[in-house]
């Protein structure tokens, strides 16, 4: 199983971007699926995480600005962002929780995409 996350880059402070996370491999299910991020000399924190019916619960910081989805077809979820800040300057994370593949159920990472905000 591999998670890619994609989407990032450079934008300016008040701008939008629109990050997705693609899960490949022989999956069965996705139980939730969680975008994390993580700024240099600062611990990763939690954006958000969406179950399969769709239920997201959000990092405290959010305050509306974000939206999570995702695709349960696709294994695919998204991270829309909105008012974007320079304090959201970080790498951005996504993660699949209890994914059910012929091995088993396991937890999975995968790598970041860089989102910097800035003028």
């Amino acid at each position: 199983v591999q998670l890619q996350a994609s989407g990032g880059g450079l934008v300016q402070p008040g701008g939008s971007l629109t990050l997705s996370c693609v899960a490949s491999g022989s999956i069965f299910s996705i139980s939730k699926m969680g975008w994390y991020r993580q700024a240099p000399g600062t611990q990763r924190e939690l954006v958000g995480i969406i179950n399969r019916a769709g239920r997201v619960d959000y990092g405290d910081f959010v305050m509306g600005r974000f939206t999570i989805s995702r695709d349960n077809d696709k294994h695919t979820a998204y991270l829309q962002m909105n008012g974007l800040r320079p304090d959201d300057t970080a790498v951005y994370y996504c993660n699949g929780v209890r994914v059910a593949t012929p091995d088993g159920v396991s937890d999975y990472w995968g790598k970041g995409t860089q989102v910097t905000v800035s003028s």
